[in-house]
């Protein structure tokens, strides 16, 4: 059985694990269940958040596994430095824990005007110890700029939305001038690029699963993901990327699918 094992170093010198696991949309009372299934198939990376209403059932599975890395986020009505300290101590008891791997700034909420006060209560929650790294979700070039530059603090990740379908060249190219990791949400494209006939052909040349090609074009570009799965069988599928190599005319392939309208979730300019 493959260990998602494969690590990504972050710029604060913490290695995270490439290939996660993505708890979004899976319902409270069925997240425990699904963080044990993932944890016996060899995933070392869970990624949750406050909004998704699944911390307590997250914690739960991972009572007993603390050498897991667990990702959570600030939601945007917790925006602002008191509101953010306190909703980490609300995330933390609803975990069980007194401290997390990663926490993030789950949307910058521009119109909010209040993500540099709440990466500043980041700063204080990694420096009291509660969050081990800090990052942040969603955000553009602008805005990682303005939290580094204010704070001297350079987000540890930035998760953002990126498949083959939209592939963020821009946005990964000032990821790798600040020195910041990409962690892809949806990176299947919520399941719509399954059955796109060039991946589909590239999965039987590999004899592998259109799932693990997808998810290997994102380890082989040097990005972190985290997809969800509610099955097992889902589960193994994606964990099989570890074990898929693609050639650079694979890649091309894939690479050559980008589209300028690809993006299926919000648009951060406007969200929140």
């Amino acid at each position: 059985m493959p260990t998602a094992a494969t690590t990504l170093m972050l710029n604060d010198g913490r290695a995270m694990p490439q290939l996660g696991f993505g708890t979004w949309q899976i319902p409270a009372d069925a997240a425990e269940g699904a963080v044990a299934t993932a944890l016996d198939l060899g995933y070392r990376l869970v990624d949750t958040a406050a909004i998704y209403g699944n911390e307590e059932g997250v914690g739960a599975a991972l009572a007993a596994h603390r050498d897991v890395w667990l990702t959570t986020k600030i939601w945007n009505d917790s925006q602002g430095y008191d509101r953010t300290l306190r909703a980490m101590d609300k995330s933390l008891a609803r975990l069980g824990r007194d401290q997390v791997d990663l926490v993030l700034i789950h949307w910058p909420c521009p119109d909010r005007g209040l993500y540099l006060e709440t990466w500043r209560a980041l700063v204080a929650l990694r420096d009291a110890g509660k969050a081990r790294s800090i990052g942040v979700s969603n955000f553009r070039s602008d805005e990682l700029r303005a939290v580094s530059d204010a704070t001297g603090v350079v987000p540890a990740v930035n998760q953002i939305e990126l498949h083959p379908r939209f592939q963020q060249r821009d946005l990964r190219s000032i990821h790798a001038e600040l020195g910041i990791v990409n962690q892809s949400w949806s990176p299947l494209g919520q399941g719509a690029l399954l059955s796109d006939p060039a991946i589909a052909e590239i999965a039987r040349q590999a004899g592998t699963t259109p799932a693990a090609v997808l998810l290997r074009w994102h380890l082989q570009h040097g990005l972190a993901t985290i997809p969800k799965a509610s099955s097992r069988s889902h589960m193994a599928a994606n964990l099989a990327a570890l074990d898929v190599m693609l050639s650079d005319e694979q890649m091309k392939r894939i690479d050559a699918l980008d589209s300028p309208d690809g993006r299926i979730g919000p648009d951060p300019a406007q969200f929140g």
